[in-house]
């Protein structure tokens, strides 16, 4: 983890160091500890048992944006696939803030709950919280590089979650905010079968890169916007173009 002095992490050259590396087939630390939502001392190997696959998502509880839009579109898309959470497969937050507890993890654990509205998924989602050694652990097996800002409290960090097999290795990577049902489905059931899939184009990524500490989107994500503006007019030009000489062409015969 990088921490940061305030003039430093409001500015790209920090955030270009706030990114989401793909470390595919990495077994994770199975033997990271940390404490459930109930406050008991578990590892990830109680959840990478070799029964279910597992979607590992790494954020903080106490996220004022970012982390609450990752949440949510995952479960929007949890809501498509007719799999159960608990039944087929786990879900695991862990928070990289090492001064939230079991007391943040269990009301955010409930809020999602209730959100998803499937019986027996408490079972199987869990929100996890630990020290710094197994945060920084864990993230650096998926490849989750984020830094702490001292001026606002807050941590920038990248969005989306990775797939894992039943055995604890990364099989899959989602970036972004929001996330294909039919995308996840085939990750998962890939993942159940100890399947790793390609890496995602790094372009998913950048398009969400977003700097959570001054609420703007950085240059890189700009200069991408104007682009695609720019792309956008020259077709409608010449879709324009084409038409009018297709009718001129249509009247003279």
């Amino acid at each position: 983890m990088l921490v940061l002095s305030p003039a430093r992490a409001a500015s790209d050259a920090a955030l270009r160091e706030v990114r989401f590396d793909q470390n595919l087939n990495r077994r994770i630390s199975l033997d990271a500890p940390f404490l459930d939502e109930s406050g008991r001392s578990v590892t990830l190997a109680n959840y990478c048992n070799g029964q279910k696959p597992v979607l590992l998502v790494m954020g903080y509880y106490g996220c004022p944006m970012l982390c609450t839009l990752v949440a949510n579109g995952l479960v929007e898309s949890l809501h498509d696939l007719r799999s159960d959470i608990g039944k087929d497969f786990t879900v695991l937050h862990i928070s990289i803030d090492s001064h939230e507890g079991p007391r943040e993890a269990a009301t955010k654990k409930a809020t999602y709950l209730k959100r998803y509205g499937r019986l027996g998924a408490a079972d199987g989602w869990h929100f996890l919280t630990g020290n710094i050694a197994s945060i920084e652990r864990v993230a650096s097996d998926v490849g989750f590089h984020y830094l702490y800002d001292t001026e606002t409290k807050q941590y920038a960090h990248p969005s989306g979650f990775v797939v894992l097999t039943p055995e604890g290795r990364i099989a899959r990577y989602f970036f972004g905010v929001n996330f294909s049902p039919h995308e996840m489905h085939a990750a998962l059931v890939d993942a159940g079968r100890n399947r790793i899939g390609a890496a995602v184009e790094q372009v998913f990524l950048l398009c969400f890169h977003y700097n959570p500490i001054t609420g703007k989107y950085s240059f890189a994500i700009l200069s991408l916007l104007r682009i695609c503006g720019v792309a956008t007019v020259l077709a409608i030009g010449c879709f324009i173009v084409v038409s009018a000489r297709r009718r001129l062409s249509s009247q003279q015969q």
